[in-house]
């Protein structure tokens, strides 16, 4: 059940699907049958020789001991990443879907074995830690060994620890799953067409007032008539997190993700309340001018991503994608453009629309030993370039962190999107430079601006928006009809005046993945954008002194660092800081900056 056959349109030429044969063959794929029974019996057997006996290891063995666990994970992932990949590719394969949760059970059945280890490394006193990590085997899982340990505080008893972990399966994993194969069977009446969730939303973008308002009411009434399942979802993974947190002493429904993040609770602070302070110079003024555009005073909610009266958008064939987004990355660093040239010249990108695949764009590290994959939707509009060119900042920067093992190169969120997002920048200066005709240009530099206000302010709100959910779970069941009315109020305050909004965009929150896969995640968007906008102006200053070379090897060396380093340490070599509020205020210039432009261009 790999993918290798090019998909083909007449408009967009072949477009790759993966083969995920690099990691297994198929689901009977013997090799996996053997990894499955191979890390059983390691794990095991790893778990007998060291459970309870950490203390009396020296620093040498408590590293080879590491090293161990590391391999054990990396076949675990291995395992999981094929399964996940498999499944994104058709979630309404009930075959893949029974195969996906098999996997997930017997790889969690496995994993208990193991998770022994993180438990009682954290029992381990710091001067214990410290005297050990002076042998050179535990000295290179350092940065390792200092992330884990920063959960001590929260972590709870062996074998309360031990049951949430099994029980992982039939609770948030099982509602996740429910809410995946949901949205992957839900199809929306168009124009005589059943649509999946990925073609409907992708004509909100359409040149044609009619398709556009005819997608958005679709969506609302799709949507809306299978609310009260999205909201029972929302409410229970809530509580579920509510209850944990409690558990684990977290203050607030958002501490653990900072946690995770590694990044201090006034930063995240700091940019929350920039970008919210900057929503009347921003996306209002903005989304004023758009109306202008468009004749009125205010805008629909479903022009808000149309293209401009006089824009004639063009279809991207992937070849031509393919080339632009490579010659963009080549002309910041050739050695950036050979890692990206790897995904297009091997089958490492499934790039076709098709019923049941997964209806977003991500980039999958799997394991070092392996390499990425990327998935995207792409259908031949500028946006889908820049897509193409964020996910391959993500897979590129995976590949580089690769070098780190597998328990160390991956980044926090707030991080991962660094490389992504800087992609995105490059592509696009290298579009707008080439760009003479001044409609053309002004159609690219809004695009390149309602896509800042999507990642900056709207994914800001979306945080928003979760942390009123979760704060007013607390108090009890969230109604649907106060689902929408929270969703509403961040959309107005967020978007401002110039957008109208009908009781059925009410329903919109409830499709968006981040809420259900990874609550609190889409600040590390918004994190992610400002700090490639800061890194980016400190670029052209670079380039001003002709030391845009250094600058691109400094910045080839944040990559390579995957997880061994904090955000003051990688941004330390740029001379950025991300604890100081100017820091947050220079990256939000930027789109100012555009915004400015557009004004002066009319």
């Amino acid at each position: 059940m790999t993918a290798t056959a090019a998909e083909s349109t007449d408009a967009l030429g072949a477009l790759p699907t993966w083969d995920l044969s690099d990691l297994y063959t198929g689901p009977e794929c013997p090799r996996l049958k053997a990894d499955l029974d191979r890390v059983e019996r390691e794990a095991q057997a790893f778990h007998q020789r060291h459970a309870g006996k950490l203390p009396s290891l020296s620093g040498k063995e408590l590293g080879q001991a590491v090293a161990a666990y590391e391999a054990l994970d990396e076949t675990l992932t291995r395992i999981m990443s094929y399964a996940g990949l498999l499944y994104a590719g058709d979630q309404s394969d009930g075959a893949i879907a029974r195969f996906y949760q098999s996997m997930q059970e017997r790889v969690t059945a496995v994993s208990v074995h193991l998770l022994f280890f993180t438990l009682e490394l954290n029992q381990l006193a710091d001067k214990d830690i410290d005297a050990k990590l002076k042998a050179p085997e535990v000295q290179r899982y350092a940065a390792w060994l200092r992330d884990v340990r920063i959960f001590r505080p929260h972590q709870l008893s062996d074998e309360l620890e031990r049951f949430l972990h099994e029980k992982a399966v039939v609770g948030r994993n099982a509602w996740t799953r429910l809410f995946d194969e949901t949205m992957a069977s839900l199809r929306f009446r168009i124009d005589g067409q059943d649509l999946t969730s990925a073609e409907a939303l992708n004509l909100l973008s359409a040149p044609e007032t009619a398709v556009r308002r005819a997608a958005a009411l679709e969506i609302g009434a799709v949507l809306g008539r299978n609310i009260k399942l999205f909201t029972l979802i929302t409410n229970t993974l809530a509580k579920d997190k509510e209850v944990e947190d409690k558990w684990r002493r977290y203050d607030r429904p958002w501490s653990a993700r900072n946690l995770s993040n590694r990044v201090e609770d006034d930063v995240v602070e700091a940019l929350v309340g920039a970008v919210k302070d900057s929503y009347p110079g921003l996306s209002h003024r903005y989304y004023k001018l758009k109306a202008k555009w468009f004749g009125g005073d205010t805008l629909d909610y479903w022009d808000r991503n149309a293209p401009l009266p006089d824009e004639t958008e063009r279809t991207i064939p992937w070849e031509e994608a393919r080339e632009i987004v490579l010659s963009s990355y080549a002309r910041f660093s050739p050695d950036l453009a050979g890692v990206g040239r790897r995904f297009f010249d091997n089958a490492w990108i499934d790039a076709a629309v098709r019923p049941g695949k997964n209806p977003g764009a991500f980039a999958h590290p799997t394991v070092p030993s392996a390499h990425p994959y990327l998935l995207v939707n792409y259908m031949g509009k500028t946006r889908d370039v820049m897509t193409l060119a964020h996910e391959l900042g993500h897979g590129v920067h995976q590949v580089l962190a690769g070098g780190q093992g597998h328990l160390q190169s991956d980044t926090p969120l707030t991080l991962a999107e660094t490389a992504s997002v800087f992609g995105e920048m490059l592509t696009f200066r290298g579009l707008l430079a080439a760009e003479t005709d001044p409609a053309r240009r002004r159609a690219l530099l809004a695009g390149k601006v309602e896509d800042m206000l999507n990642t900056v302010v709207r994914q800001t709100a979306f945080y928003d928006f979760e942390r009123r959910v979760h704060s007013e779970r607390r108090q009890g069941e969230l109604s649907e009809e106060r689902l929408g009315e929270i969703w509403l109020a961040v959309q107005t305050e967020s978007l401002g005046p110039a957008l109208r909004f009908d009781a059925g965009y009410a329903t919109y929150w409830s499709y968006i993945p981040h809420f259900i896969h990874s609550p609190f995640y889409v600040y590390a968007y918004a994190f992610g954008d400002c700090l490639v906008n800061s890194l980016y102006a400190a670029f052209e200053e670079a380039s001003a002194h002709n030391e845009s070379n250094a600058f691109a090897r400094r910045y080839l060396e944040m990559l390579a660092a995957g997880g061994t380093k904090r955000h003051k340490e990688l941004l330390a070599p740029f001379g950025l800081d991300a604890t100081d509020p100017a820091f947050w205020h220079k990256g939000l210039g930027m789109l100012k900056g555009f915004i400015d432009e557009l004004e002066a261009l009319g």
